[in-house]
């Protein structure tokens, strides 16, 4: 059996690891599109902010690690796939045969549409190559102008500032991480960041960059305009999919997979960022970007892959976040529900908020500032779906005390009744 997977970051790494412990006899070949070892797009801040060198962001640190696990690493991407015939084009030479096929490739940064974007001195936070040019061109003092306020945009402020930077944040919405973060939240974010020597423009986004001798000039707009060494665009993502035009795959957002994640071409599966699955509480389907998913999607579709039929539970929409320092946390349904409730406690001078939705007696959605260690019983009571009976008031008159209700709701004879 030949297993092809087009993409090499953590979906890919551990489909292919699972495949081989499950299919020992198996081809089992990983396509790099980046020609770069395998590693993981979230420990670049680390490396920015100069915690890690590059062999830290690698997914395996053992340099021997595939050749012992006979995992074939081919560099090159994809520019079709041929369904019909079983092969993805790679453009140069007979392209790579398969009989199972994981579409792992992830997500890239999505394009500012604006004069100037290709200038020298634009860059994007993504690749490993994006973080070596950052970390050549930022010294103390260096102006950098950063457009986006996303999961991103903060996870990527620590390093920056460790350099030196001298950074203005350009957010295009009123509030800062806002698909994760209610204005409560993010408000308390923003606070955060210039009480860190941040500058932060909101309902503010650039008309045009020029170049501004051997610099830059950023125009806002109404005679506004700001001065820039280096201006970073990071804006968001979009999943990569535009190899699978006309190879017949089902595509909505991103592939559109059956529960054993499996596309509508049989044979073809997908992982990861590109990946439309269910979600795990509500249904709806959607791509869910984060690495835990993606970790647990790989794995289960290399079972399938290799003949052992494993369904997917679906995703758990949750993002945990730091920003200089500030932990801050959303999962499930943030927002709320129709007929729901809610209940939230705010300490602004610690930095310390909590947001709860209800649906009934059950947690359906949360958002946290400064509650680090609760992570686990939020996503143990909403994934879980678990009936809170009396805690669920309990909970209304103190959000605070979710890590009591979560150990005490998992055993029925000791609950609350």
């Amino acid at each position: 059996m030949r297993h092809v997977i087009i993409g090499s970051g953590p979906a890919g790494v551990i489909a292919a690891e699972t495949l081989r412990k499950a299919d020992p006899a198996a081809e089992i070949t990983v396509l790099c599109g980046e020609g770069e070892p395998p590693y993981a797009r979230m420990a670049i801040p680390y490396l920015l902010k100069g915690d890690i060198d590059e062999a830290g962001t690698f997914i395996r640190k053992d340099q021997d690690h595939y050749g012992r696990m006979r995992i074939g690493l081919v560099e090159g991407r994809a520019l079709a796939v041929d369904t019909a015939a079983r092969v993805v084009d790679l453009g140069d030479g007979p392209g790579l045969p398969w009989d199972r096929l994981l579409v792992a490739t992830g997500s890239r940064p999505s394009r500012e549409k604006i004069p100037g974007i290709d200038l020298p001195g634009v860059r994007t936070c993504w690749t490993l190559e994006d973080a070596r040019a950052l970390l050549a061109g930022i010294r103390p003092g260096t102006r950098v102008v950063q457009m986006g306020a996303g999961f991103v945009g903060c996870i990527i402020m620590e390093g920056l500032l460790a350099r030196g930077a001298d950074l203005t944040i350009l957010v295009r919405s009123g509030y800062m991480v806002r698909r994760m973060m209610n204005p409560t939240a993010s408000g308390l974010i923003r606070r955060w960041c210039e009480s860190k020597g941040v500058k932060i423009l909101t309902r503010t986004q650039p008309l045009a960059l020029s170049a501004n001798g051997g610099a830059l000039k950023v125009d806002l707009g109404e005679g506004r305009s700001l001065d820039a060494d280096l201006y970073l665009s990071v804006v968001g993502v979009d999943p990569n999919l535009e190899f699978l035009a006309g190879s017949g795959v089902e595509i909505g957002q991103g592939v559109v997979v059956d529960a054993n994640l499996q596309s509508s071409v049989p044979g073809v599966y997908a992982a990861g960022d590109v990946a439309e699955s269910p979600d795990v509480v509500t249904g709806k389907r959607q791509l869910n970007a984060i690495q835990p998913n993606a970790a647990e999607q790989g794995r289960t579709a290399a079972l399938n892959m290799a003949g052992h039929p494993t369904r997917f539970k679906g995703s758990f929409v949750f993002n945990v976040l730091t920003t200089l320092g500030l932990a801050a946390s959303s999962f499930g349904e943030w927002q709320g529900v129709p007929g729901g409730e809610s209940t939230e406690v705010l300490d602004e001078s610690r930095f310390r908020y909590l947001n709860l939705q209800f649906d009934g007696d059950r947690l359906v959605g949360a958002n946290c500032v400064g509650f680090g260690d609760h992570v686990g019983a939020f996503r143990g009571l909403i994934e879980g779906r678990r009936r809170l009976g009396a805690w669920k008031r309990r909970l209304m008159d103190d959000p605070a005390r979710v890590m009591q209700a979560y150990v005490e709701t998992a055993v029925p004879a000791c609950g609350a009744g």
